[in-house]
């Protein structure tokens, strides 16, 4: 997060909205205390970002420059607290194809093996 939020040690919850206001509640104050926001950007061709590792991404020329913005506005997204972002691969469809593609390899070798045994075989009538 740049710039980056400084939560006070004393903190006793964070939380995140939707539109990415950070607020913390402190000891003896009854009204959370807003902190910072985090800021969203998008770009106009996000398949033109170089990734760096580690899921993050740096801008290029193909990229285009960042659009700055928060959560909630038009052309951003919403930020989650406290959720799991789902993976969006079907396991079992994934390892049934993966089985059907071992299967199909397995049967291709074994083509390539009978073919190769009987152009050895040919090749010895040949000789002899």
């Amino acid at each position: 997060v740049e710039p980056g939020i400084t939560v006070p040690n004393n903190a006793t919850s964070v939380s995140i909205n939707a539109q990415g206001t950070v607020e913390v509640s402190l000891p003896g104050q009854a009204a959370p205390q807003q902190i910072g926001q985090i800021q969203l950007v998008r770009f106009v061709n996000k398949v033109g970002l170089e990734s760096i590792g580690d899921n993050l991404f740096i801008e290029t020329a193909a990229s285009g420059q960042p659009i700055d913005g928060f959560g909630g506005g038009e052309g951003f997204g919403t930020l989650q607290q406290n959720y799991l972002e789902e993976g969006n691969v079907q396991a079992v469809t994934e390892l049934s194809s993966l089985i059907a593609a071992q299967r199909a390899y397995e049967m291709n070798s074994k083509v390539i093996t009978a073919a190769d045994q009987m152009m050895s075989a040919t090749t010895a009538m040949f000789r002899g």
